[in-house]
C-alpha cells in the first residue's frame, strides 16, 4: 500500500475516498484511531492509502479533484 494523501481534514479525506471509489480504486484510511488518541489536536495526520498499482492513477485523480 502506498500513501496518496495525508491530511488532518476529515472532509478532504472523505471526498478523496469518494473520488477514488467512483473511479474504481479501493482506498483505506490509516492512522484514524491514532488521530483520535492524540485528543484531536491535529498532531497526527490521517493517511489515505491505495494499492501500489493504483498510486499514479489515484494521484492524478486527486490532483484535479482537490484543487483549491
Amino acid at each position: 500500500m502506498r500513501e496518496v494523501l495525508k491530511s488532518n481534514n476529515p472532509v478532504d479525506l472523505s471526498y478523496a475516498e469518494a473520488v477514488l471509489k467512483d473511479a474504481g480504486i479501493d482506498s483505506v484510511v490509516f492512522d484514524d484511531h491514532m488521530s483520535v488518541m492524540d485528543g484531536s489536536m491535529v498532531i497526527l495526520p490521517r493517511r489515505l492509502m491505495v494499492a501500489d498499482e493504483d498510486l499514479e492513477p489515484a494521484k492524478a485523480l486527486l490532483k484535479d479533484a482537490l484543487k483549491p
